[in-house]
């Protein structure tokens, strides 16, 4: 980094990026309490180690394979091209640990990859980690209550660190195929991420079942209510704001655009397109008001789904925030979210789906919607600032959805879980699920306190006997 634009550049953009990660780290607090909230006193502790611990099983494994994937597989392989080589994502590259860019000291890898990614790999693996912990937290939430913790990690380990980074190499890549062949856009991962999570957690949940007591013998669900909704409330708006670093982590900070003919920096979006932060600021807001204003409406005044309403606008709109006007982004936030509203308890009713915290609407119908309506008020817009590449189009755009939704998220997951379940390795045991999850910890609590009890006393009387 011998120029001082070039330092500035790396420099900037590193510092950017480990920003963000400390903003995004709030979605996963809050998705502990949201779910803590939702679930009730006696699966209290079972719910919040079932998610906490998605941070090591999903940041090793995404460490040991997951940053890899992403950059060799935009290929497919062999839809556009083979392999890439990725010496620098494997997890005994140089450049996987502390380097200061100069001469590389191994065969592995080129001077320019320790040029472009000494500086900045870290900080580029711990943003995609983040996007690889929302997607197991969102599996995580409507699957509280019943399933086992173990099994539960290894559907996190699948979704967070192979299936969603497939389709963010296919789909959210300067390179992927998706964008070149299908003209897919999805800036800020309507799809990428949030499509792919709800239809994975979609598949997990028609195995896995609903929660005992969820419906009655007639077939009508029963309303299991959150334990605490001032815990889902905060948890909701710190997810907000780990939204907020979410998008930000979506761009790339400072690029000169103008590729070779004259200098000119901006901000990009993820396929390295100029997009500026303001725009994607009034788009964020605008989608966030439109979604709980009509779901406040909608669900007349549930403050559950109001909140969860402004979740999904955003979501609904992210696929195209970069270049929507802030009213376009307005009315998809206002629209989709109720239509995911009325899916989810149209799935209730005629598929018996408990879907615990509502996370297949929320994430999964409306990451969908939100990558197909895209595709159509987008329409022949450039995917991508790549010559060659095919423009946006509805039928681009709903062959991505399709793929994310269904082909890398409902197939698998339900795969995936009716293996587990084949094995005995899925679901809690009905007697421990009546009892609560958290029963052993509980009988455990109680002999401690007992314990400490008859210490006590004993000591007094020991006390009282040396006065007397």
């Amino acid at each position: 980094m011998d120029k001082d634009i070039t330092a500035l550049t790396v420099l900037f953009t590193e510092f950017y990026y480990w920003v963000t990660v400390v903003f995004m780290f709030l979605i996963h607090v809050g998705f502990c309490m949201y779910e803590v909230g939702a679930s009730r006193r006696k699966n209290h502790m079972h719910t919040l180690m079932k998610n906490t611990m998605v941070i090591p099983t999903v940041g090793i494994t995404f460490y040991l394979f997951g940053w890899w994937i992403y950059s060799a597989l935009p290929n497919g392989p062999g839809i556009t091209g083979g392999l890439i080589p990725a010496s620098f994502a494997v997890p005994w590259s140089e450049l996987m640990g502390t380097h200061m860019g100069g001469a590389p000291a191994t065969a592995a890898v080129t001077a320019a990859d320790t040029a472009l990614w000494a500086r900045l790999n870290g900080v580029f693996f711990a943003a995609f980690l983040l996007f690889s912990w929302t997607t197991a937290s969102i599996v995580s939430g409507d699957c509280i209550e019943r399933i086992r913790s173990g099994a539960f990690w290894i559907l996190a380990v699948l979704i967070g660190s192979v299936l969603w980074i497939i389709d963010a190499a296919w789909g959210w890549h300067p390179a992927g195929w998706m964008v070149a062949k299908l003209g897919y856009h999805d800036a800020y991962a309507s799809g990428v991420v949030h499509a792919i999570a709800g239809g994975f957690t979609l598949g997990v949940l028609l195995v896995l079942g609903p929660r005992l007591g969820k419906f009655k013998p007639d077939g009508t669900a029963r309303n299991i209510n959150p334990h605490n909704p001032w815990l889902v409330t905060i948890g909701l708006f710190l997810i907000y704001t780990g939204f907020w670093g979410f998008y930000a982590a979506c761009n790339i900070p400072m690029f000169d655009v103008q590729a070779g003919d004259g200098v000119f920096f901006s901000a990009t979006n993820i396929y390295l397109a100029p997009t500026t932060l303001s725009a994607i600021t009034f788009n964020f807001i605008t989608a966030l008001c439109g979604g709980m204003l009509s779901m406040h409406a909608v669900a007349k005044g549930d403050a559950f789904w109001t909140y969860s309403g402004g979740l999904a606008g955003v979501i609904a709109a992210s696929a195209g925030n970069d270049l929507y006007h802030p009213l376009q982004a307005f009315l998809i936030g206002a629209t989709v979210p109720v239509i995911s509203y009325k899916l989810h308890y149209y799935m209730e009713r005629r598929f018996k789906l408990d879907s615990a915290v509502g996370a297949v609407a929320v994430h999964g119908y409306t990451g969908f919607l939100g990558v197909v309506v895209a595709g159509f008020v987008l329409w022949g817009y450039p995917s991508s600032p790549t010559a060659g590449f095919a423009a946006i189009t509805p039928w681009g755009n709903f062959i991505g959805a399709v793929i994310m939704f269904a082909v890398l998220g409902v197939f698998p997951g339900y795969v995936a879980a009716k293996v587990l379940n084949a094995f005995g390795l899925l679901r809690i045991p009905r007697e421990i699920e009546l009892a609560g999850l958290d029963v052993s910890i509980e009988i455990q609590r109680e002999l401690d306190a007992a314990e400490v009890t008859q210490s006590v006393h004993a000591e007094a009387g020991d006390l009282l006997a040396a006065r007397g």
